[in-house]
């Protein structure tokens, strides 16, 4: 046991002294690992990084909760109060959120905007969702009271009210004259987006969803999120909501669609690791061409020290002996590519992170990828030098020139 690792170490260090007796060619031949190992660790890093905000947000915003879409029919467009209440009390049901989007003006004196959505929620919906930044909520009250209130995000308070306070102040929307009451944080364009109202628009106003329905001219209810209480339950709830949509309109299944938003976030989450994947398959083409790169200067080598190789069998090596050397030589350059290629890859990654404004994650996966993908393609691709190289002649490595 010793003596292998003896060996071993007296081959390692052989092998260092033959990459730094050549350093300009070893760069050039590592140089295809260097490239590969930065290219999967930067793609997996970055999109780790992107993947994680993404998903935190989406998370935050909609995890443990049921989006009702109705599309409706011909007798009934969209759900009534009746429906909400049944809906409401749904065992595990904390609470609902009837949603109204539309896109209308929005204008002050001497101020007008042509593309602002309108969201109409109601009081659970900013309970369950801390988005007012400054001023107070839509209320219960003012939901049973249709009151003509809002709360506005911050590009619209940019456009409408710039350097203003602009609570207390009134909006006319649709040409409808609202008070603005609270400033919504900066999630408010995202919630605006998930709303289908993402865009370019000039802002977002909020207001409670009954006087919503006046504004649009509705007078039914066709998109809502059941917030589920026990998120290991929600299977069952989806269900039982579906019972209930499916008595409501006259078991018609056509005319509404439920959805888990924690299934949506599995997807998501799906499509994205597959993206990372194809992403790293790619990138790995890079590594295989540093591969062929290490093959054809290890032979090289061999040509190169076809004397020296046959005064070392003369003096008692073994062709074992000699093929260790030069495969671990081999494997030796790979990781010095791998791990440089680590660094760039993670220096990279965290550059495009501060860009992105996304979170910067090292993988150990990825390192770990990265440094076995190296030593994989050592082993592979130095096999046949190191095996040419132990079979050589020991009388005709003399005799060459």
């Amino acid at each position: 046991m010793h003596n292998t690792i003896s060996v071993i170490r007296q081959s390692i260090q052989m092998s260092l002294q033959n990459i730094k007796s050549n350093k300009m060619r070893t760069f050039l031949t590592t140089l295809g690992i260097i490239i590969g190992v930065t290219a999967v660790i930067a793609l997996i890093t970055i999109v780790d990084g992107v993947i994680g905000s993404v998903m935190g947000q989406f998370s935050s915003l909609g995890a443990g909760t049921l989006s009702v879409s109705i599309t409706g029919s011909s007798l009934k467009k969209g759900l009534t109060e009746s429906d909400l209440d049944s809906l409401e009390q749904l065992e595990n049901v904390s609470g609902i959120s009837p949603s109204v989007s539309i896109t209308t003006t929005a204008a002050r004196p001497g101020k007008l905007l042509d593309h602002v959505s309108v969201q109409g929620k109601n009081d659970y919906y900013f309970r369950n969702n801390d988005l007012v930044s400054y001023g107070r909520a839509i209320t219960r009250q003012d939901v049973e009271n249709e009151a003509y209130v809002c709360i506005i995000d911050q590009d619209l308070a940019d456009n409408l009210f710039p350097g203003e306070d602009p609570l207390g102040s009134q909006v006319i929307v649709g040409g409808v004259r609202y008070t603005v009451i609270g400033l919504q944080g900066e999630d408010s364009n995202l919630m605006a987006s998930m709303a289908g109202m993402g865009g370019s628009v000039d802002g977002t106003i909020t207001i409670p969803y009954t006087n919503a329905l006046k504004l649009s001219g509705n007078s039914s209810v066709t998109s809502l999120d059941v917030y589920v209480a026990d998120t290991d339950r929600t299977q069952e709830l989806q269900e039982a909501v579906e019972s209930v949509l499916y008595k409501a309109f006259n078991e018609n299944e056509d005319c509404y669609n439920v959805f888990s938003m924690d299934s949506l976030l599995d997807t998501m989450d799906s499509m994205m690791s597959m993206m990372t994947y194809m992403l790293t398959g790619i990138a790995s083409i890079a590594l295989l061409v540093g591969g062929i790169g290490i093959m054809n200067m290890m032979l090289v080598s061999v040509t190169e020290r076809t004397k020296e190789i046959g005064l070392r069998k003369a003096m008692g090596a073994t062709p074992e002996r000699i093929q260790v050397q030069f495969l671990l030589e081999s494997i030796v350059l790979s990781l010095i590519g791998g791990l440089i290629g680590v660094a760039l890859g993670l220096l990279i990654s965290f550059a495009a992170a501060s860009l992105l404004g996304t979170d910067f994650v090292i993988s150990s996966s990825a390192v770990g990828l990265g440094v076995g993908f190296s030593a994989a393609v050592g082993i592979v691709f130095g096999w046949a030098p190191a095996r040419k190289a132990s079979r050589l002649n020991p009388i005709d490595a003399l005799r060459s020139e």
